[in-house]
């Protein structure tokens, strides 16, 4: 896990938002980018950065793909560590003045 900070983007507060909206439901990727409306070249490198910093963690989802019919999938999910910061970028962009429909 890195300390660094992490530069919070309009990307990764529509992800945040969505994530915190939800924090013990583990989503996929592409779950994710479709709720967002984010493409996988800005999704991915997004979700890496946030689970290197300790705001998300992933794992495979436990399936065998013959028999589900598709490739498992990565799932993450907000860390408590997450949660707090999230919820604190979020507040933030709500608070800052003259920050309009930030989310859309």
């Amino acid at each position: 896990m890195d300390e660094t900070p992490v530069r919070v983007s309009r990307q990764m507060l529509k992800v945040l938002k969505m994530m915190i909206e939800r924090p013990l439901i583990p989503c996929s990727g592409a779950e994710i980018g479709r709720q967002v409306d984010l493409g996988s070249g800005t999704l991915y490198p997004l979700l890496q950065r946030l689970e290197n910093a300790g705001w998300l963690k992933s794992q495979w989802e436990k399936v065998d793909p013959s028999e589900a019919g598709r490739p498992r999938r990565r799932l993450y999910k907000l860390t408590g560590r997450g949660q707090t910061l999230a919820a604190r970028a979020l507040a933030e962009v709500q608070m800052a003045p003259g920050v309009l429909a930030w989310g859309s």
